[in-house]
């Protein structure tokens, strides 16, 4: 079945990034001149994606004035005689079928992700963490959707991370299939003891889900942090009918990370048209400064 639906979780608090997103949610924050959502809704739309759910909670309503029409602002533009300013205005909108549901209790990705199943119905879907913007040449959904009709499996989008970091992030338990595709069987959530630890893999950002997770959802107790993890539920699914892992190709930003908001914003304004050349003057003229 074709994979046309996707999960974007939008929940988070955002604390690693306070006092930004006390009143701003941190997929809102701007990365050069959109907010960082906005990359992570046009990489599912450029994989084939057509309906985006994405996941909401309080106070970030903001989200979905983002991605609605804003009649006063366009018949300004339009007056000002800005065409192409309003053609990109207009176009947000049209970017997909969005829908938004609120995650009333933060209980973690896993419960976030379980509150899709009746926009999600008997269907493959991809979900798109809210935290993570990755930018490249080929949409890592895509990638990973491509695996998933090949393989027929569930698919995570994996990277190695450094050795010292495998603790704050899952590990997972590999076998090469062939170039940067791998078979899954097991994963540990933030590995604490060295003994703990499958393999410097780990899922960053990116999945395609069976909708099997639901019922391993229901069925999964509370894991780190007190939260429901959805890499609890992803485990009971390598270890039963496995995954397939995908060593995708693109530059991955973490929104939720101060340090790799100013990375997006550095690297992405030098490969903007508009501003890539001159933005590019002025870091050469400050680096002389440092």
């Amino acid at each position: 079945m074709k994979v046309t639906k996707a999960v974007i979780p939008a929940a988070g608090l955002g604390t690693r990034v306070l006092p930004a997103t006390k009143s701003l949610p941190k997929e809102m924050l701007t990365i050069v001149d959109k907010p960082a959502i906005q990359y992570i809704v046009e990489e599912a739309v450029n994989s084939g994606i057509t309906d985006i759910l994405i996941i909401t909670n309080r106070g970030k309503g903001i989200i979905e004035d983002h991605f609605d029409r804003s009649p006063e602002l366009e018949e300004r533009l339009l007056a000002s005689g800005k065409k192409d300013v309003y053609d990109q205005v207009v176009s947000i909108s049209r970017l997909a079928n969005i829908y938004f549901v609120r995650q009333k209790e933060t209980k973690g990705l896993g419960h976030a992700v379980n509150c899709a199943r009746s926009f999600v119905g008997n269907e493959p879907f991809a979900v798109l963490y809210g935290d993570d913007v990755i930018i490249g040449d080929d949409p890592a959904c895509g990638q990973l959707i491509r695996a998933y009709e090949k393989y027929g499996k569930a698919v995570l989008g994996i990277k190695s991370v450094p050795e010292d970091s495998i603790s704050k992030y899952s590990s997972l338990k590999v076998e090469n299939l062939e170039g940067n595709i791998y078979s899954c069987t097991d994963m540990i959530e933030k590995p604490q003891k060295k003994e703990d630890v499958l393999s410097l893999y780990s899922i960053l950002g990116r999945c395609v889900l069976t909708p099997d997770i639901f019922d391993i959802l229901d069925n999964t107790k509370p894991g780190a942090g007190g939260e429901i993890q959805l890499t609890d539920a992803m485990k009971t699914l390598a270890r039963t009918v496995g995954m397939t892992g995908v060593d995708f190709t693109g530059k991955r930003y973490d929104m939720g990370d101060k340090l790799g908001i100013l990375e997006a914003t550095v690297e992405i304004a030098l490969k903007n048209p508009l501003l890539g050349e001159s933005f590019k003057a002025y870091l050469k003229k400050l680096v002389k400064s440092l």
